[in-house]
């Protein structure tokens, strides 16, 4: 029973609070739309208000219009007066504009010789006249015409002579039709509703026609009534049912829930106020509360959902732990049956290791097969390069001989110095022939030891004189951006030369017969790994690049090679933990090999 009315408890508790929470994102998303709407139309009046505020000032610096005011009874002045006014009413698309003399007596409109012309009206009652006499400029005011009964923005400002002496009042009335029709085009998925209210809490602007001319207001004094008449003339202004229910929670102060009436039917809405600019108007976006309901429903779906979750993983918990007491008494049955098959599995174990060790020695001798078949291609290697080598050891010799003869000769006549220098040029050539077969035995000897830190730069200058030995590299335009600091990597040095004098070699055989053949070595930083590029702008490879790297694949004659030595050097740059990838150069003719190796510092 406990654990049964605390589950209902919490149940309870989850249903109420999603309902909250529900109701606050509801009326948090229907705050937020009408507070765009309200964005929105307010930027709309803004852009009105200053699109025509500038115009009466302009439209009173005309002389026409001084010179009307000055003499009214001169009928030419005045028809030329009217006339202009008639222009910038089409000029500026405003619905009227007339001028008023300091009583308020229209003496010149746009709209003189028709039936409804303001001439000879008097607006001395309307309070943007006298704002207007008293301050110079009304910034705006809505009314409806006393004669057109349409709905309007009155802009009014002094007209002045040249001593500065006001003469009279041009007003320019814009009909509010724009404003409201932009409304019609609501953004808001939720359909919000408008109402614009003056001072007074008369709605002069709607999105709904049956909102329109309706009093919102609460208080009711004589002065309100008076200003209600003047500003709506024969309209009857009925009060609407509309009362203030409350302030939904966690909602800003400008937003209310309210309830409006109409025909015997009361809807409730979310009412977000605010003011518009420059003006007594006030902005109120309705918004119909129906969605909150949605919301709250799908919180709580949501409530019940997580609920019937925790639940379940409650239930599960408690069902495992139950479990596990089982499965603690089923395990020291485990025991001991584990116990009598221990002695089987050992047995097998024993099989297993004999197995082990068989398969550890031929991996041994596939490792020494695998060494001595590299050891076989440099060896290859260095056959074919005994032409170059020979050819670039007979021109030494041929020097010495020369030098030699020369010799004999300065001795018998006594000339030392010329000696000194021919044996000093002997020993220079002596030393160079030394530092050649040097680096061929270097490259011929079998590598000794484990993997280490080495310089990569180290294995590409062994790498190049090498093959600089050899006749069929002359004529080759070889780039070696060698880099100033040590590129310390993993490897060992003499593997890393025979793939270097591998993948040049191949690069120099690719060149043949070409025009201004070059080879382009260089070495990339990845911050992981070294990349050295060797490029050359020869022949390319074929369309499947993977495929010169399988053993025994040429494209040359035997002479050349038997097609070992990619697949030995993919395999050498695999074993100290790098790889190597061919591919055709994507700017331009010829192949471009990659060798990568992992980095190291020289202290590790």
């Amino acid at each position: 029973m406990p654990q049964r009315f605390s589950v209902v408890a919490l149940l309870v508790i989850t249903l109420l609070s999603s309902w909250m929470l529900g109701g606050w994102y509801g009326y948090r998303q229907l705050e937020s739309e009408a507070l765009q709407e309200a964005f929105r139309y307010r930027q709309l009046v803004a852009n009105e208000l200053n699109r025509y505020l500038p115009v009466p000032a302009l439209i009173a610096e005309h002389p026409l219009l001084a010179d009307a005011l000055k003499q009214p009874d001169d009928s030419i002045t005045v028809l030329r007066a009217n006339e202009q006014m008639q222009r910038m009413a089409t000029i500026v698309g405003g619905s009227d504009i007339y001028l008023m003399d300091l009583s308020g007596l229209t003496i010149a409109a746009n709209n003189f010789g028709q039936p409804d012309t303001f001439v000879g009206n008097n607006y001395a009652f309307r309070p943007y006249f006298s704002e207007a006499v008293r301050t110079g400029q009304a910034v705006a005011y809505f009314a409806l015409g006393s004669r057109s009964l349409e709905r309007g923005l009155y802009f009014t400002h002094s007209v002045r002579d040249q001593r500065g002496n006001m003469l009279g009042v041009v007003a320019i009335k814009v009909l509010v039709h724009e404003l409201e029709s932009q409304w019609h085009r609501p953004e808001s998925p939720q359909q919000a509703e408008m109402v614009v209210l003056d001072g007074d809490g008369i709605s002069f602007l709607s999105s709904r026609s049956q909102w329109l001319y309706r009093d919102f207001g609460t208080v009711n004094d004589g002065e309100r009534a008076d200003r209600v008449h003047q500003r709506y003339p024969e309209r009857a202004l009925p009060p609407i049912d509309f009362s203030v229910i409350g302030q939904p929670w966690g909602l800003a102060e400008h937003s209310l829930r309210v309830r409006l009436g109409e025909s015997g039917k009361a809807e409730n809405y979310l009412a977000v106020q605010a003011d518009l600019p420059r003006l007594d108007w006030s902005l109120m976006v309705l918004t119909a509360t129906r969605p909150v309901l949605w919301a709250r429903a799908g919180f709580l779906a949501g409530g019940l959902a997580l609920f019937l979750a925790g639940f379940l993983t409650w239930l599960y918990l408690r069902e495992r732990y139950r479990r596990e007491r089982e499965l603690a008494l089923r395990g020291e049955q485990l025991e001991r049956r584990v116990a009598q098959r221990t002695a089987d599995l050992k047995r097998s174990n024993d099989q297993l290791l004999g197995e082990i060790q068989e398969r550890e020695r031929a991996q041994t001798e596939l490792r020494e097969t695998q060494h001595e078949l590299i050891q076989a291609a440099k060896l290859a290697v260095l056959g074919q390069m005994s032409a170059g080598l020979n050819h670039e050891i007979n021109q030494p010799l041929t020097a010495i001989q020369g030098y030699a003869r020369n010799s004999r000769m300065f001795l018998k006549r006594g000339s030392t110095d010329m000696v000194d220098a021919n044996l000093g040029e002997i020993v220079s050539l002596c030393d160079k022939m030394a530092e050649l077969i040097r680096q061929f035995k270097v490259f011929a000897r079998k590598s000794e030891g484990p993997p280490s830190v080495v310089d990569l730069r180290l294995a590409v200058d062994g790498a190049l004189k090498i093959i600089r030995a050899q006749h069929s590299s002359s004529g080759i335009e070889i780039h070696w951006c060698r880099p100033e600091y040590p590129v310390m990597c993993h490897g060992d040095l003499i593997r890393i030369e025979q793939v270097m004098v591998n993948l040049i070699a191949n690069a120099v055989q690719a060149l043949e017969d070409r025009d201004q053949p070059w080879i382009d070595i260089k070495i990339v930083d990845d911050g992981e790994y070294w990349h050295c590029r060797v490029r050359d702008n020869g022949h390319g490879l074929p369309g499947n690049t993977e495929q010169v790297f399988e053993p025994f694949f040429t494209t040359r004659s035997v002479k050349q090679g038997l097609g070992l030595g990619l697949s030995i050097s993919r395999q050498i740059v695999e074993a100290l933990g790098g790889s190597l990838i061919g591919l055709n150069r994507d700017d331009g003719p010829g192949a471009e090999f990659v060798l990568k190796l992992k980095q190291r510092r020289a202290d590790e």
